[in-house]
């Protein structure tokens, strides 16, 4: 009995999946092993300060954050850092992307400007504003405070400042993204609604909450996850400008997880730290795309 040779149809599969079976499985070995092996880490007790103590733990790792007053203090930081840099880099960026839409030349020349910051490494970023921008006397924040009248402060070293501090400088490299998406959906908006908008008499206030946010929605809600999400595992720039410090000030939640492990030694409870850092961002993300999707 003859076996019927395959399709072409069936051919072309077998193919798409050769190509593709590679690709999975480095996939595989570089993002999904690693989270499984942090789980099952985050599942016992790993205290290299302590060896003869390890052993399987269970959800005790977790139960324990509800009684750490650092854990809740880096959650709480982590909220505060995320929202306000997504915030700023939203009403900033479309702010610069409706001003450059008024200038008629020059765009091309912005738009490569705009790109300078986000290139940059983190940790490069967060080092620059260490040595150049916030150091006490000689930083240019300072000259501009003194020259002001407003005085001499230790940007990075003081518990009050850090925070903002750090807050600036996130907000500065990634600016540029929310700009140079938003302005890239500004300039595809139909002329002739707003047209008819200005023969209806809509003051400008009126065209843009009733026509521009409408219609550039989907590209903020887009730009709020993706920053979100680069927020929430935010680490270099923080690490090289403050080190988390001073004290736990800008110790958001991604820091607090890499000194548990790697300063305090200290793996079972960092690995579950980073457990919750993963749960926040699934659902954060899950909910803004279910947002996403019911405004489409």
């Amino acid at each position: 009995m003859r076996v019927a040779a395959p399709t072409l149809e069936a051919r072309e599969r077998r193919f798409a999946l050769a190509l593709l079976l590679p690709a999975i499985a480095v996939l595989v070995l570089t993002t999904t092993a690693p989270l499984v092996y942090l789980a099952w880490n985050s599942l016992h007790r790993l205290d290299l300060g302590m060896p003869w103590l390890s052993g399987f733990a269970g959800v005790d790792n977790y139960v324990k954050m509800g009684s750490d007053p650092r854990f809740w203090n880096s959650l709480l930081l982590t909220g505060v850092y995320t929202g306000s840099t997504v915030v700023l880099q939203v009403i900033v960026g479309l702010s610069l992307a409706l001003l450059v839409l008024q200038i008629p030349k020059g765009q091309g020349v912005l738009r490569v400007a705009a790109i300078l910051p986000i290139v940059l490494a983190p940790v490069v970023v967060g080092l620059f504003w260490r040595t150049l921008v916030l150091a006490p006397d000689v930083g240019l924040v300072d000259m501009v405070t003194r020259a002001l009248g407003l005085g001499s402060h230790n940007w990075l070293g003081d518990p009050q400042l850090a925070l903002i501090s750090v807050i600036a400088i996130h907000t500065w490299q990634w600016t540029p993204f929310a700009f140079l998406v938003l302005l890239a959906t500004l300039s595809t908006l139909p002329p002739d609604v707003y047209e008819a908008a200005r023969l209806d008499r809509a003051g400008a206030w009126q065209r843009f909450f009733h026509i521009t946010l409408p219609l550039i929605r989907p590209a903020i809600v887009m730009v709020v996850i993706l920053r979100m999400m680069t927020a929430l595992s935010a680490f270099a720039a923080i690490f090289a400008a403050t080190g988390g410090g001073p004290g736990s000030a800008t110790e958001i939640l991604n820091l607090y997880a890499y000194r548990t492990s790697f300063t305090e030694l200290n793996l079972g409870y960092g690995a579950s730290l980073a457990m919750v850092l993963l749960a926040i961002t699934f659902a954060i993300s899950w909910f803004m795309f279910r947002l996403r999707r019911r405004g489409a």
